[in-house]
């Protein structure tokens, strides 16, 4: 790579996370002008999501002064890129507004989608974003530490109240309870599905947001306000629709909640094709278990199980899952008739879930700086 300020910038957004290579810079190129890069330069590149810098604080660094810029020059390119959608912007209980560089996950490159827009603009970086994440980029995005960001959260149904109750974090109304803002926006990953002419045929607007990241997007533009209620039907709908819970891994402060599928989705869809083995993208705590006594092979479950884990066996009368592949997601369970089928937390797993979002963070910053 030469050692442009594009190089510069793709280099520093390496170190929130996001894997260094020349799509990257590509993509940088596209969506930054050379001043802005000059300027998100200056963007401290804090390996955890929205921990943000005062306008002050970016102006008084020392590569800002090395650029020669005003700093009301500073100040309107920090709101420019802002109004592009591709760095992350709040305003702090002391009405200060403050900044930060999008996360994998977290704006990037979901900002570029979760309005839902199809146009021209919306295709061209549908085309970088899918030649950028290649299995190993995905790969290193959300599954290169031990701790991996994302879990998934079995459908209610799925799970017995018994164990519920030892672990309530497990259950998605436990994570809406803890929320205090909610917004909902389109599944970035299948706008860019239908952006490639590959459809999926899942609910769109399914993506909910909670308290800071529900806040951006609200303010943004980019995502619509909804009460906890309207997330809880969201959240029931999807299940319905036979769509995997995913969220943050950690117990509370949870910052979002995805609704997957085996078609379009960046995990799910993985894992379903069997490019990356579960356990080294997501964090599973779970797997299905069928009641031989009580399954009658009907075949409903490999219908609907989003990653193709379960085939019939003993003459097509008993379901068997495939323990490798299984995410334990609970989809199947919700949709069995004769109540045979059951998710238990997994016995070769640590089950223990970091408390919040910003320990979760600490930990993955942890596990990078020793790998």
């Amino acid at each position: 790579m030469k050692d442009t300020i594009y190089e510069q910038l793709a280099q520093h957004l390496s170190m929130t996370g996001l894997p260094l290579t020349d799509a990257l810079v590509d993509i940088v190129k596209e969506t930054f002008s050379k001043e802005e890069a000059l300027v998100a330069m200056n963007l401290q590149p804090w390996p955890k999501p929205f921990k943000s810098q005062t306008f002050e604080s970016i102006a008084k660094s020392a590569d800002t002064k090395k650029i020669n810029m005003e700093p009301s020059r500073v100040q309107f390119l920090l709101d420019q890129m802002v109004s592009k959608n591709i760095i992350y912007c709040c305003t702090t209980e002391d009405n200060q507004k403050e900044y930060a560089l999008h996360h994998a996950g977290f704006g990037f490159p979901q900002s570029f989608f979760w309005d839902g827009s199809t146009t021209p603009a919306a295709r061209k970086m549908t085309r970088l974003i899918i030649k950028y994440f290649k299995l190993d980029v995905t790969k290193k995005a959300f599954g290169g530490t031990k701790t991996k960001p994302y879990r998934y959260i079995p459908v209610h149904q799925s799970i017995d109240p018994v164990i519920q109750a030892v672990l309530p974090h497990d259950k998605m109304e436990m994570v809406l309870q803890n929320a205090q803002r909610f917004a909902v926006a389109h599944c970035s990953c299948r706008v860019q599905a239908g952006l490639l002419g590959r459809p999926c045929d899942h609910p769109l607007e399914v993506c909910l947001k909670f308290d800071e990241m529900a806040t951006y997007l609200i303010d943004r533009g980019l995502g619509r306000e909804l009460t906890r209620k309207q997330a809880q039907t969201i959240v029931d709908e999807a299940a319905c629709a036979g769509l995997v819970h995913f969220v943050d891994n950690a117990g509370e402060k949870i910052q979002h909640n995805c609704n997957c599928c085996g078609c379009a989705c960046w995990n799910v869809g993985s894992i379903k094709r069997r490019k990356i083995p579960r356990d080294e993208l997501m964090a599973v705590y779970f797997i299905r278990k069928t009641d031989p006594d009580n399954c009658i092979g009907c075949g409903e479950c490999l219908d609907i199980c989003p990653v193709n884990a379960v085939t019939l066996i003993d003459g097509d009368k008993l379901a068997k899952v495939d323990e490798d592949w299984c995410i334990g997601c609970g989809v199947c369970a919700s949709k069995c008739s004769v109540g045979a089928i059951r998710v238990r937390y997994r016995e070769d797993k640590d089950l223990s879930v970091l408390p919040d979002f910003n320990s979760l963070y600490e930990r993955i910053e942890q596990e990078r700086e020793l790998s």
